[in-house]
């Protein structure tokens, strides 16, 4: 029985280790929670569910989806667990469940190691090329060239070509081979006209889990602010630069670099247990903004319960906080236009 010939492989969570994917001659395709076909998850999830998997769930059902050797689902909370059990039995095909760690503590990153050496066998049987050194560093340099070309676009002079382009960069490189994805970030600045670099709307800080597409960004900036920053898991967490000791290519090395970029609610630091908050608060500072805008998915249980201490924290430190939640749909995030409005209003 021959094999099948390598070409996507999907995925659905900004932990998966992209570099192991090309690695192995395929190429990641972010499935993103966004369709236009009919809601039928509800057939097999729980309706407290988060959207994000449902709707991803919804894209699978669809036929939404271009042919793809297999799935790969990160463990990274219980609902993504859910989907990976629903998609075995509704779409079936090659599934993989790669265990994640909740922090990059060391044994963390053993474990994590083990995890991406069993990933590179299940790639190899479905096809993919044997993960070599050489292949590996390979695909690293060509996660790194795209998040370095990610962020280029992000310090572009004279700074400001609107969130909403840099965000249309970020899943356009999720969807794309590399070749394609760093053609268009390299002809999205030459394409715009546009500046946002010397408006005088309040500059915001926008931070996350799931915020679906370019429009979502379009309609803060519409409402009047200017997105100075991002950290979402659809936007700049998607493509982090893998920081690594010249001539250190193994999976240990893949894992601690995976495990040491930017964090998402679903980790914990037993050493900083309300770090997140700190940070969020850090990089807010950091980009110049009046004021922060968190928009996570409904039922989302990690950032839920992060959530009021993250109030807090910006409370006592003065920094304007607007807490959005919605269902991974450009229409609700539209339904918050009023207080968006009314919180940048309130920045001026």
């Amino acid at each position: 029985m021959s094999r099948p010939i390598p070409g996507h492989v999907g995925y659905a969570c900004s932990y998966t280790p992209l570099a192991l994917v090309l690695a192995s001659g395929f190429t990641p395709y972010r499935v993103l929670p966004v369709t236009s076909g009919p809601d039928q998850a509800g057939l097999h999830l729980h309706d407290n569910l988060c959207p994000h998997v449902k709707r991803i769930l919804d894209r699978a059902l669809a036929g939404d989806l271009p042919d793809m050797a297999g799935m790969i689902f990160m463990n990274s909370c219980d609902p993504m667990r859910r989907l990976a059990d629903a998609w075995t039995k509704v779409k079936g095909g090659n599934v993989a469940m790669v265990d994640l760690p909740v922090n990059g503590l060391s044994r963390s990153v053993d474990f994590f190691a083990r995890e991406l050496g069993r990933l590179a066998g299940i790639l190899e049987s479905w096809g993919g090329d044997p993960v070599t050194p050489k292949r590996l560093a390979s695909g690293i340099a060509a996660t790194n060239e795209i998040a370095n070309a990610l962020a280029g676009l992000e310090n572009h002079p004279p700074c400001g070509l609107g969130g909403s382009v840099i965000y249309e960069a970020y899943t356009a490189c999720a969807t794309s081979p590399p070749a394609e994805a760093l053609a268009f970030v390299k002809g999205i600045v030459g394409s715009r006209s546009t500046s946002m670099a010397d408006s005088d709307a309040p500059k915001v800080f926008v931070f996350g889990n799931v915020l679906v597409g370019s429009e979502a960004i379009n309609l803060i900036e519409a409402c009047g602010a200017r997105v100075a920053l991002e950290d979402t898991c659809m936007g700049s967490r998607m493509f982090r630069r893998m920081e690594m000791a010249e001539g250190e290519v193994s999976f240990t090395a893949l894992a601690r670099a995976i495990l040491s970029g930017k964090a998402c609610a679903r980790t914990f630091d037993p050493a900083r247990p309300g770090g997140i908050a700190l940070d969020m608060l850090e990089a807010a500072r950091g980009c110049g903004a009046r004021g922060a805008i968190c928009h996570t998915a409904k039922f989302c249980d990690p950032y839920l319960s992060r959530l009021p201490h993250i109030r807090e924290v910006f409370r006592k430190e003065g920094m304007p906080l607007l807490v959005l939640e919605g269902d991974c749909t450009a229409r609700s995030i539209g339904q918050h236009s009023t207080r968006i409005e009314a919180f940048l209003e309130m920045l001026r």
